[in-house]
């Protein structure tokens, strides 16, 4: 690898310059740029202020330094800058360490003596800026240049082009001369004209060398018989003769002086342009070798090519063989096909006679869920009518039991903020525990009183009481997985969006009618009827089917005799709610709830919806009569319940409205599917260490509060890494669509 030397000032854009030139200079070799720099000390004798320049012996020495360590950090930046301008080309920098007067073109001298360069690439301005005055430049140039050793050749850059120096004796004095070496082709061009005008003068001038007869001095004789004025005639005319000699000798000395520098100059334009064809042919060398190479990888592709199409062709004659072959088994597929056409009409037959079947054993369905909800419903009612004793029909709980199935009730169990409502699980059953206040004799009034109620009312469509435990205080409830007919209607958040679709219009319907059944129930119970008097969308929960389950009744005994008419008003409320999606303070306007449909329901069936808003206007109206509910508002709602199921059967589609349909789905739900720790279906389900997969939220939560044990094994837990389980979430998914 060939290494040029380049002598550069921190001058940036005559620096880039030079280097530019260099770089072009050997774009085609491998080289090594040694950057030569020598720090400028004019600073260390003045110092520039805003009041002038000053000696620097005027200036603290803290300041000199301090003048140092800036002027340093400048050239390092700039010279840093150099080598990252000379891109994959390796460069390194080498500094000139000046402690002496001597002159900069000095140094530069004895560093490529002593490094053995035998390329130097000078920046004229580096030089010029060492020495103040122009002259100086170039002489110190023309030292570098006289002093060089003999094996080193230097290139003068000046304003990124090169400069040819020389000298030239004239009327005895040193005359510089300058030449500019521009670019190539252009230059070239230019100089040819000169070319042509110097042969012509050359020619010329041999011609006047020819005519002129130089003529030379003799030695004067005087005849001794001549006379005195014949003598000095005479010598008068050898003395003319003698001075138009001389003068014709200086003419003549004179071109040959002009012929001498006429071909210097031209020496000097044929060996640049020799150079610069020998560049040009060792490129094109390298274009030609670099061509052969892509003709030889050129032909190696027409090679591979060729043989591709062979292999292309004989693929062709099998596709072809192969195309004869399923002509000929198409043929066939076309005549077994036409026996499968006659096997599909008859299976289409025996499917409209199964369809009709179908439709007659769901007939019968309906006809024998009326009498079992009938009967649950005459049950119920005995229940009631049974004396009040405390005899309580329930399991009782330990408090071992309630604490190990709250974690002895954690706040990542509590069901909503405020509420002392705790989610847990007893032998694999979801349930929800409300625990009341031992201390509070009110809470605990309310607490037997609970217990007593649930013990004795019990219904499909409220929510069902476990069983309870006396020493904590707490009742346990089977657990409502869908929340609140609330959230359902009228939730905005994400949670409840990303977690439930919204409410299909029938199963609003079902919804409606199973509160009114609920209703009219506790309406008819004897000897006192019971009214819930806070019938609201809050208080109607959801279970995992979306069955609704009201909760929140008030004991009989705590009033003389309820008002069965809030109730009333309470139900027509909701059913204005459950058509809109809106809530509705008011008596409503049959006409502005069924412009106002809720669009999230589905397309709801015009003549249904129409009905149940006048529903709903008669349980608002002003005159009502209790017996309204009994006689009139489970009838309506039943008979709008049918249609809806006739209209939703007619469309292949399945209604979740009685809970034993709710019963068999629950069948199909695998138990995998559910969180250990939140026993609901999970959503976003990851295996953690212990091999179980839980609800990521519930799975953080348990580590974030200090756990590092298993939730179902109890063991120490090897790591805290959570892996999502997309095959169990594809699954889960997949069963949500089925159903």
């Amino acid at each position: 690898m060939e290494r040029v030397c380049v002598a550069i000032g921190t001058e940036g854009l005559d620096g880039f310059s030079t280097l530019q030139w260099a770089l072009r200079r050997w774009a085609n070799h491998r080289i090594r740029i040694l950057i030569l720099h020598a720090p400028n000390a004019s600073y260390k004798h003045y110092v520039y202020t805003p009041f002038g320049k000053l000696r620097s012996t005027s200036v603290s020495e803290n300041k000199l330094k301090l003048l140092d360590k800036t002027e340093e950090a400048k050239t390092d930046a700039i010279l840093a800058q150099y080598i990252a301008f000379c891109g994959k080309v390796e460069a390194e920098v080498m500094k000139i360490e000046i402690h002496d007067e001597k002159p900069l073109h000095k140094h530069i001298v004895e560093a490529i003596s002593s490094l053995g360069i035998s390329k130097l690439v000078l920046s004229l301005a580096y030089i010029k800026a060492s020495s103040p005055k122009s002259r100086g430049a170039i002489s110190g140039t023309f030292y570098v240049l006289r002093n060089k050793p003999r094996s080193c050749e230097v290139f003068v850059i000046c304003q990124g082009q090169r400069v040819v120096l020389r000298d030239e004796e004239e009327d005895d004095k040193g005359v510089t001369r300058m030449f500019t070496d521009t670019s190539a082709p252009a230059r070239w061009e230019n100089c040819r004209d000169e070319m042509e005008q110097y042969a012509d003068e050359l020619l010329s001038l041999h011609q006047v060398e020819g005519e002129m007869d130089v003529g030379c001095l003799t030695q004067i004789s005087i005849p001794q018989n001549m006379g005195a004025a014949a003598r000095i005639e005479h010598l008068e005319r050898t003395m003319r003769d003698a001075q138009g000699t001389i003068q014709l000798n200086r003419k003549i000395a004179n071109i040959a002086k002009v012929r001498r520098e006429k071909a210097k100059r031209a020496t000097i334009i044929c060996n640049a342009r020799a150079e610069e064809l020998q560049t040009c042919i060792q490129a094109e060398i390298l274009k030609k070798v670099e061509l052969n190479k892509t003709l030889d990888s050129t032909r190696e592709e027409i090679l591979e090519l060729e043989c591709e199409l062979h292999e292309k062709r004989s693929k062709l004659d099998s596709n072809v063989e192969l195309q004869k072959e399923l002509s000929l088994k198409l043929h066939q597929s076309s005549s077994a096909r036409a026996g499968a056409d006659l096997q599909l009409e008859k299976a289409v037959k025996t499917r409209a006679e199964m369809v009709t079947e179908i439709e007659e054993l769901r007939k019968q369905k309906n006809v024998l869920q009326r009498r079992i909800e009938f009967c649950i419903e005459k049950d119920a009612i005995a229940k009631v009518s049974r004396s009040n004793g405390s005899g309580f029909g329930f399991r009782e709980f330990s408090p071992e039991e309630i604490i190990a199935a709250t974690e002895d009730f954690s706040e990542r169990f509590r069901v909503n903020r405020g509420k002392n409502v705790y989610r847990g699980r007893i032998n694999q059953l979801a349930v929800a525990i409300k625990l009341h206040d031992p201390a509070d004799e009110q809470s605990l009034e309310d607490f037997t009183n609970k217990v007593k109620l649930h013990s004795q009312v019990q219904h499909p469509n409220i929510l069902a009481m476990i069983g309870f435990c006396s020493q904590r205080s707490c009742i346990v409830y089977e657990y409502m997985h869908n929340g609140t007919l609330h959230d359902a209607l009228f939730s905005t958040g994400r949670s409840w969006k990303r977690k439930h679709q919204p409410l299909a219009w029938h199963a609003r319907v079902r919804i409606a009618a199973e509160i009114c059944s609920v209703i009219g129930f506790l309406h008819k119970v004897k000897p006192n009827p019971i009214a819930h008097g806070n019938l609201k969308p809050s208080k109607i929960l959801l279970d995992r089917f979306d069955v609704a389950k009201i909760y929140g009744l008030k004991c009989p005994w705590s009033y003389d005799k309820p008002d069965i008419t809030l109730d009333i008003r309470a139900f027509g409320n909701l059913v204005l709610q459950l058509l809109t999606g809106n809530y509705w303070s008011a008596i409503g306007d049959p006409a502005a709830a069924i412009e106002n449909l809720d669009g999230t329901a589905g397309e709801w069936p015009m003549d249904l919806a129409i009905e149940l808003s006048n529903i709903a206007s008669r349980c608002l109206s002003k005159n009502i009569a209790e017996e309204f509910i009994t006689a009139m508002l489970v009838t309506d709602m039943n008979d709008v319940k049918r249609r809806a199921d006739q209209l939703v059967g007619n469309r292949e589609s399945s209604v979740p409205s009685e809970k034993a349909a709710g019963a068999e789905d629950s069948c199909n739900v695998s138990e995998v599917f559910f969180c250990p720790i939140y026993r609901e279906v999970m959503q976003n389900p990851h295996l953690a260490a212990d091999g179980f997969s839980y609800e990521l939220e519930a799975i953080e939560e348990w580590l974030k509060t200090g756990h590092d044990t298993s939730p179902m094994t109890n063991l120490r837990l090897k790591h805290k890494l959570l892996v999502p389980n997309h095959t169990l979430r594809s699954l889960i998914e997949d069963c949500r669509k089925k159903r």
